[in-house]
């Protein structure tokens, strides 16, 4: 994200005596599949607050800005694209509430997890592309959270896993079955 700092951080030679280590000696990774469904779900939570975000200032800015001597909230387009982001948000905020509650009984899967990460992630791109036209200009401009919430969000379908080897953990899951 562009507010980050983002390095990467190399470990050589380093030892952890045992009374600090988490769990057993080899069993890191065991331990860390079992929590795997905590990432993409956290990155799904902000999607698709990040969303409602920039619905919630979109609509604050189309109220103040005008053209042709009214609000641009006012034209049929900016209604039309704005009743669309606020669609996607809440049929993703279902099921972001679904896996939050699988979550806390213990049950949500990796898969799960992933579908809400590829899927809030991709949908939150959309809804940030259609605001930010709804600025016009100014979209582009840092002074406006839009631009901002734009540049950074699209980092979101890449960490956690890219959104395509996401897609590989779904396929894999839907097909272990059969």
């Amino acid at each position: 994200m562009k507010s980050q700092d983002t390095s990467a951080l190399f470990f050589d030679n380093v030892k952890v005596r045992k009374e600090n280590r988490l769990g057993d000696e080899k069993t890191g990774f065991k331990i860390m599949m079992r929590e795997l469904a905590r990432e993409p779900l956290t990155v799904g939570i902000m999607a698709v607050a990040t969303a409602e975000g920039a619905i919630e200032n979109t609509i604050s800015y189309t109220k103040q800005r005008t053209a042709f001597k009214s609000p641009i909230l006012g034209f049929q387009n900016t209604q039309f694209k704005l009743a669309e982001c606020a669609t996607q948000l809440q049929i993703h905020q279902a099921f972001l509430d679904r896996c939050i509650e699988l979550l806390v009984d213990h049950k949500l899967t990796t898969e799960s997890a992933s579908m809400i990460k590829y899927s809030a992630t991709d949908m939150c791109g959309k809804v940030l592309a259609e605001c930010l036209q709804l600025y016009g200009g100014y979209g582009y401009m840092w002074d406006y959270p839009i631009a901002r919430m734009y540049a950074d969000n699209r980092v979101a379908r890449i960490y956690a896993g890219t959104n395509e080897i996401i897609k590989i953990v779904i396929a894999r899951g839907l097909l272990k079955d059969l």
